[in-house]
């Protein structure tokens, strides 16, 4: 029995990922699924966000300080703001299922600890 538990809580030395699939679709655990769908929404919102965060901020910036016609402004000031929007974009995509599943593990944990008989 030891033996058997042992082996279904295996964990990858490097990332401590689960090496067994009891360990991945345990009621602990968000599905794949909603990971997925969890991480397009994150990514989405985030780009979007931090795009109009962007160009709502550097580019009054940019136009005090590059003069010229307006494609020049957008020229200058474009770049910078589709990094942010990107690093944005990806952070928002691992934060939001990484939320969701410290959420979801807290609620199980929690929610164990409960049924538990006193401790005397």
């Amino acid at each position: 029995m030891e033996n058997s538990n042992r082996r279904s809580n295996l964990r990858c030395p490097h990332c401590s990922g689960p090496l067994s699939k009891e360990m991945e679709t345990s009621e602990w655990t968000v599905s794949p699924l909603v990971r997925d769908s969890l991480s397009m929404i994150g990514s989405a919102v985030g780009g979007t966000t931090s795009a109009f965060y962007g160009f709502n901020h550097v580019m009054p910036i940019v136009r005090k300080h590059v003069k010229g016609p307006m494609w020049v402004h957008f020229l200058v000031g474009a770049p910078p703001v589709v990094v942010f929007s990107s690093a944005c974009a990806g952070l928002a995509g691992g934060a939001v299922p990484a939320l969701d599943q410290l959420a979801s593990s807290s609620y199980h944990a929690a929610f164990s600890s409960s049924q538990l008989p006193p401790s005397s």
